[in-house]
């Protein structure tokens, strides 16, 4: 059979074989550099933005990017200078005497949930046209971290002038395991004094969460309640 064919038969039936049928097409015929994801380096996309330029996750189930976020900030000495709030109700005034401290101070401003800030974005928008318009009053290390789920409210000029990134939950072991030890650096990696059960422990630790990762695929099966497992648990 031609590729074209056996990938036809594999794709034929239920949503996973499809799937699974996909990956193994463009893998076999093009690269498997075309199906991994690999992790997102917070270093890299702070490099390419700056005070004015609001850094937004969009998010997914079974992903939260604020305890990689926490730990890229105690890299760069920045965790005594941030702040985080979470949108919701009544929450959209603190936040925006939040962003006029940080951007005066220099620090960072992490919004969480905006989503559920609607009324508030047109707000949110205003502040950060004000910024770019008014770019000589804030201080060079200021930054402004979002996150929310995709809507259709969200401010488009936000959106337009803002460094955008997704984060999914890894798919597979392999995947979940890389996204774990990604969060570590070798510093950090040969820092306890006792190398070896620490080494296993993580190793065992890491394994375990991406097992509960991979886990939710199926379900409510062996679970009593579905929980929606991601970084912020391991």
């Amino acid at each position: 059979l031609s590729p074209v064919c056996l990938w036809q038969s594999q794709t034929s039936g239920q949503y996973q074989r499809r799937v699974h049928g996909d990956q193994r097409f463009v893998a076999e015929n093009l690269s498997e550099q075309f199906i991994k994801y690999p992790p997102t380096k917070l270093a890299d996309v702070y490099e390419d933005s700056d005070k004015t330029t609001p850094i937004i996750f969009i998010l997914s189930v079974g992903a939260d990017p604020t305890s990689v976020l926490l730990r890229f900030a105690k890299t760069l000495d920045m965790q005594n200078k941030l702040s985080i709030i979470s949108l919701g109700q009544g929450q959209g005034p603190k936040a925006a005497k939040l962003i006029n401290e940080g951007a005066r101070n220099g620090h960072w401003i992490i919004l969480q949930n905006c989503h559920l800030g609607k009324s508030w974005l047109p707000d949110l928008e205003k502040i950060v046209y004000k910024n770019r318009e008014s770019q000589d009053e804030i201080h060079e290390n200021f930054r402004l971290w979002l996150t929310s789920m995709p809507c259709d409210y969200f401010p488009v000029f936000v959106l337009q002038n803002g460094a955008k990134l997704t984060t999914e939950p890894p798919k597979g072991l392999r995947a979940n395991l890389i996204r774990s030890y990604s969060t570590h650096d070798a510093q950090h990696f040969e820092s306890c004094s006792k190398p070896i059960p620490w080494k296993k422990l993580l190793f065992g630790l890491s394994f375990f969460h991406a097992i509960v990762q991979e886990r939710r695929k199926f379900g409510a099966l062996g679970f009593n309640i579905r929980y929606e497992f991601n970084d912020s648990d391991l």
